[in-house]
């Protein structure tokens, strides 16, 4: 029976987990379509001046630094994750 209980406590946890997870990957798809496009008109605007190939520089390093970012939350996401199944398995009599 506590088995049981434990496999439920996992489904719940990860459960959880999943909404969080949606949630910065909606984040992350409106952030792809918004920072590139306002640092684009933005640099070609007011710091390169009227220059649009370095905007278009700018639109695409500011893109990568989202990308980057959100694939360092997921491996944290994932780390985090393994840290908490370690904590939550039963202690077994061959590991005393």
């Amino acid at each position: 029976m506590s088995e049981q209980a434990a496999v439920g406590k996992l489904v719940a946890a990860q459960a959880d987990q999943s909404g969080g997870v949606l949630f910065k990957l909606v984040i992350t798809a409106l952030a792809l379509g918004i920072v590139p496009l306002s640092s684009y008109y933005l640099s070609r605007d007011y710091l390169w001046n009227g220059n649009t190939i370095y905007a278009a520089f700018t639109a695409v390093f500011s893109a990568n630094v989202v990308l980057v970012l959100y694939i360092l939350e997921a491996a944290r996401e994932e780390s985090r994750l393994r840290a908490s199944e370690k904590q939550q398995q039963p202690e077994n009599k061959k590991d005393r």
